[in-house]
């Protein structure tokens, strides 16, 4: 006996009550109470496969074995809705002689006819199968066609009274992803955004999807995988979306899942619902991180900025192949040089490398040529880096009280529970008691961090801040310059202002640079000394020599 959900277990209890009566029908045809097992492991379990169906294995271990002289059943559909593990059932029924029952009559597996009118009863109950998920799938389609179909909500998104999507009605959890998505803008990196969250001592919500305090909201610490799940999911700039991802069973029963191109997506409307970022928002976001994305061969369009002293690393191209260059650092007298090399026919067919040339030289003559070229415009950059600074600032602030108001209402809210109780009840009060403590304590804690984090922060930028702020970046080629200033911001300000520069190698080195907006610039550089040469004019070398 077998029911496909554990819901029609609880509900459909006639079903339930049907095959139980299976038992007093062997016992009317002459079997004795001893003789009878009953086989109800397998409730809220489907009959697509065998997968986790231990009552259906021990049955065809004891046909298989003589133990049986006959099934019992409504339908065939309760044994199995699968032709493969419907047809092994019979052989083995035949092998072994035993019978099969169900409410139409009783069938002899070895009995040519009877076989073949088994046979048609375990394709129609598969093909039953098939229609109800039709039917099913039908109506989701349908659904969601027309964007109604309810769907599991990140946080930051609910369904109101009429189960439209509307923002969350909590302030905290609004401000906590309108800062997520300002902050990746600013810094253009998912690690930046949760080093950003970490270093301001700031939690991010979660909602709960299983457990016992399921639906309710956590707040805890911001985790790079969350970050990437917010920036690709379409629901934040208000899409309506279904079919992104394709589910297929492996030889193993495991289930894989496998995201699918946009366009090969079920659905997908935009505008249907309020969003925190517009679509034109999400579509910078995702290219941005396809941009960036440190994946490997062709997948990867330029490596994301790292900390080394290659200025132009990931916007390199080969003047003779058109590929990407590649960088590797040479030390020599305890100085690192940058070497941008082409070897991608090297690493992938063995054929010689392509081109590789020094680049601190490089480096050098694009650095004067975007001070050059670049300095008139710097005053106005510097007045939107200090308004940037200044409302980061302050939302980090509201972020803090926020956590610090929740506490407070948590606290208040134990303190009404304990004090609605009888206090002679004392199981229950001294429950309540130990929650309002607890709530008292959170609250003490929330608000220590509130006011540390606001004494250490430099709070609303002052105007001698500003001018503080201003001053040097309005002299680009100081900031430009300043040791202070991080290899990897540098080159950030070169992604944000070369669209490619391209190395040829001849006689001498042309760089080709392409500025945003198509303006282009042709430098040509005298080829540097290599190690060999180095080597050869080092007067300590020289004197060994000698």
């Amino acid at each position: 006996m077998r029911q496909s959900t554990l819901k029609q277990v609880i509900n459909n209890t006639e079903s339930t009550q049907r095959q139980y009566a299976l038992r007093s029908r062997a016992i009317a045809l002459g079997w004795d109470h001893s003789q009878i097992i009953v086989i109800d492991t397998d409730q809220g379990q489907s009959g697509a496969s065998t997968e986790g169906r231990d009552g259906f294995q021990r049955l065809v271990a004891e046909v298989g074995m003589g133990h049986a002289g006959i099934v019992l059943g409504l339908e065939v559909s309760r044994l199995a809705r699968n032709n493969t593990d419907w047809h092994r059932l019979l052989e083995i029924c035949a092998l072994t002689g035993t019978l099969i029952l169900d409410e139409d009559g009783l069938y002899d597996p070895g009995n040519f006819n009877d076989r073949l009118l088994l046979g048609l009863k375990g394709t129609m109950s598969e093909a039953e199968l098939h229609l109800l998920k039709a039917r099913l799938r039908g109506g989701v389609l349908s659904k969601a066609r027309r964007g109604e179909l309810v769907q599991p909500l990140p946080v930051g998104l609910v369904y109101d009274h009429a189960e439209r999507v509307v923002l969350d009605p909590d302030a905290s959890v609004q401000q906590a992803i309108r800062h997520l998505l300002v902050t990746f803008a600013a810094t253009g990196s998912a690690y930046a955004v949760v080093k950003a969250f970490a270093d301001a001592g700031l939690k991010f919500p979660r909602r709960l999807r299983t457990g016992p305090n399921k639906g309710e909201l956590t707040w805890g610490i911001l985790q790079h995988h969350r970050v990437l799940q917010i920036l690709h999911n379409p629901r934040y700039a208000g899409a309506f979306f279904y079919g992104r991802h394709s589910h297929r069973r492996g030889p193993g029963g495991k289930t894989a899942t496998r995201v699918l191109p946009r366009d090969q997506w079920t659905v997908l409307i935009t505008d249907a619902h309020p969003g925190y970022l517009t679509w034109a928002e999400f579509e910078a976001n995702q290219a941005r991180l396809a941009e960036l994305a440190a994946a490997h061969g062709t997948d990867r369009k330029a490596s994301p900025p790292r900390e080394g002293t290659a200025l132009l690393q990931g916007v390199v191209s080969c003047g003779k192949c058109g590929r990407r260059m590649t960088v590797r650092y040479q030390h020599y007298k305890g100085t690192s040089k940058p070497i941008y090399l082409c070897q991608y026919e090297g690493i992938r067919n063995a054929h010689p490398i392509c081109q590789t040339m020094v680049g601190d030289q490089i480096d050098a003559a694009v650095g004067e040529l975007l001070l050059s070229t670049l300095t008139p415009l710097t005053l106005e950059v510097a007045l939107r880096v200090s308004d940037e600074l200044a409302g980061r600032v302050e939302e980090a602030d509201q972020l803090r009280a926020a956590c610090v108001e929740r506490a407070r209402y948590r606290a208040d809210l134990a303190r009404r529970r304990y004090l609605a109780v009888d206090p002679a009840n004392r199981l229950v009060a001294d429950t309540l008691e130990a929650d309002w403590n607890a709530s008292l304590r959170e609250l003490a804690e929330a608000t220590e961090e509130y006011d540390r984090a606001k004494n250490t922060a430099i709070g609303p930028l002052s105007p001698e801040t500003r001018a503080r702020i201003t001053a040097p970046a309005a002299d680009f080629p100081r900031l430009w310059n300043d040791p202070a200033t991080p290899m990897r911001e540098r080159k950030r300000m070169i992604r944000l202002l070369v669209t490619d520069v391209t190395l040829t190698k001849t006689d001498h080195i042309s760089v080709g640079v392409v500025l945003h907006g198509g303006q282009s610039h042709q430098l040509t550089l005298p080829r540097p000394l290599t190690g060999w040469e180095l080597r050869q004019t080092d007067p300590a070398v020289i004197a060994a020599l000698d």
